[in-house]
């Protein structure tokens, strides 16, 4: 491949990068679309290089993966997420095999298939819920709790199957998790005991050898793997992560190398969109089984996990965001459908059909996300059969028996000031937040709290809201901010509104639908700032102002 060839590859990907950026899709989608692009436009004649590169990004997400692993990690996934998780594949998985079958496919096939679309997009996830500020809600926690019992399961399924190299015997299928076994056994040893030591003997003072080691150990460990042992190079990339995952500098290893990862995974999923169209026929022989299988992700998956939340105890609409938060394929079912067909497990049909799946649920499924508490509004009062009587979450938004108090929503950093000078100066209040970690420490503070949104109506009226003498939001959350609004437009007394914004355009915004007073944290920390200077430059006053202000730090971080 030519250097002109390889600049119109990142050329093209950057273009389709930028666009699916501005309809808020995951890039992942823009690089498969760039590949189809390439392929049918023939402007790429030679992708053979593509496909052998593209494997370096497979063995560095692995390394990446493996770096990140944290055995303490996994038991704060939660028993219920960790429930969910199994029972979402497991019945995925059946039911999609049984639809694969009705669409033609052999039974192999039809249990490949169902698996590849059984895992959920983590990075999907994790994006659109850090854009909302849902990461520490209780059914953000659930959802990438249940995401991250799927990665387990998908890295496990991964390595199995490419170790395999489509060979079915049963000694087979018995010897590759012997060597598994051992191997991981003599990796996690040499990661407590010799590699932590010659790896920052070796890299101390030098963040540069640091880097080319790491990418060095990852690829060498890995064809070592692949070559010597018989086992995939998914197996040595993701152990050779587990290796340096005890190491102080792993997390500065992990955002080094990261990069590198990011670009050959950009080559993966090229060189996808490319066997995607190498049949030019393809597309009119999948689009309707990918239909189907869409159509069962996004509204089947959704189904399945808040049909098993029901007996958990949860409320309908946290059982429905939490559906509707796994309702896409993964990057690993990408990989994992390549890796098939590679050692001839799944056909060309087949894969594609994943590709479309993949294509089709990603994009629905993020603006399905982003839309998510209006879809519930929508379609709340058809969803009172997924959630039992004496729910488990109804016990922490019991109704308030407060008036002329103050709601504080949200009690993180700011709220938590708040809070402390509430109960000094004795004044009544109410905690409204959706993190459960955040909930157990104000209760134990002796002050009234409810678990769950503000947006939500039942927990807006459990804090007797319209009875307040002031509701304070400390979130920067537009939506919610909105809904309090439109909730108050109507009283005759309305409670004072406080709200937070991030930006300028949103604290005009909410002036102008009614807010009494919007803070924007840094105009106000520039006015603090201002007034300090206003009294002079004393040392002495400005170094007594800073210790006031690292008490105040210290005693907030103490609470937290």
């Amino acid at each position: 491949m030519s250097f002109s060839q390889l600049s119109i590859l990142f050329v093209t990907s950057g273009l389709f990068a930028v666009v699916t950026r501005a309809l808020k899709q995951p890039l992942i989608v823009g690089y498969l679309l760039a590949g189809v692009f390439l392929s049918a436009s023939g402007m790429i004649q030679d992708p053979v290089l593509l496909g052998s590169l593209s494997k370096v990004g497979v063995a560095m997400l692995l390394f990446l993966l493996g770096l990140e692993v944290r055995i303490s990690e996994f038991w704060t996934i939660g028993k219920h997420a960790f429930y969910i998780g199994i029972g979402q594949i497991v019945v995925t998985a059946f039911v999609a095999t049984a639809i694969c079958i009705f669409l033609g496919f052999s039974l192999p096939q039809s249990f490949l298939i169902s698996l590849a679309i059984t895992f959920s997009s983590t990075i999907v996830l994790v994006r659109l819920l850090s854009e909302k500020k849902d990461i520490a809600s209780l059914y953000g926690r659930i959802a990438i709790g249940i995401m991250l019992v799927q990665d387990i399961i998908a890295v496990m399924v991964l390595m199995f199957l490419t170790s395999s190299g489509g060979d079915t015997s049963s000694m087979l299928y018995l010897s590759i998790p012997i060597k598994m076994l051992l191997l991981v056994v003599v990796v996690i040893f040499l990661s407590k005991t010799i590699i932590p030591k010659i790896f920052e003997r070796l890299t101390f003072g030098s963040p540069e050898l640091m880097f080319i080691l790491s990418i060095a150990w990852a690829l060498g460990f890995s064809s070592f793997v692949e070559n010597s042992i018989g086992l995939s190079l998914e197996v040595g990339g993701y152990l050779a992560g587990i290796a340096l995952s005890n190491i102080s500098e792993s997390l500065q290893i992990g955002s080094r190398t990261r990069p590198i990862k990011d670009f050959f995974l950009i080559l993966f999923f090229l060189n996808l969109g490319f066997v995607f169209v190498l049949d030019r026929g393809i597309i009119s022989r999948t689009l309707v089984p990918a239909g189907i299988l869409s159509l069962f992700v996004l509204l089947g998956s959704p189904l399945i996990v808040m049909s098993m939340m029901r007996p958990l105890g949860y409320r309908a609409r946290t059982s429905f965001l939490t559906g509707v938060s796994v309702a896409q394929i993964s990057e690993f079912s990408l990989i994992l459908a390549v890796e098939a067909e590679a050692i001839g497990l799944l056909s060309r049909e087949a894969v594609s059909v994943i590709v479309l799946v993949g294509i089709i649920t990603m994009v629905v499924s993020t603006y399905a996300i982003i839309n998510s508490e209006k879809l519930y509004q929508a379609v709340s009062r058809y969803l009172r059969m997924f959630e039992r009587g004496g729910v488990r979450e109804r016990v922490l938004i019991k109704k308030v028996p407060l008036t002329n108090h103050i709601v504080l929503v949200g009690c993180h950093r700011t709220g938590s000031v708040l809070m402390n000078y509430f109960i000094r100066k004795k004044m009544y209040f109410v905690v409204v937040d959706f993190d459960p970690q955040v909930y157990s420490r104000v209760s134990a503070n002796g002050a009234e709290a409810i678990l769950g949104d503000i947006s939500d109506s039942e927990v807006f009226d459990s804090a007797n809201s319209s009875s307040a003498s002031a509701i304070v939001s400390t979130i920067s959350k537009v939506e919610d901010d909105l809904f309090i609004l439109e909730q108050l437009r109507h009283l005759e007394k309305k409670p004072l509104t406080i709200f937070t914004a991030s930006q300028a355009k949103d604290a005009i915004f909410l002036y102008e639908k009614g807010a009494d007073m919007v803070i924007l944290p840094e105009i106000l920390t520039g006015e603090y700032i201002k007034s300090i200077f206003r009294k002079g430059l004393d040392k002495e006053v400005i170094v007594k102002l800073g210790k006031q202000h690292f008490e105040r730090i210290m005693a907030n971080a103490a609470f937290r």
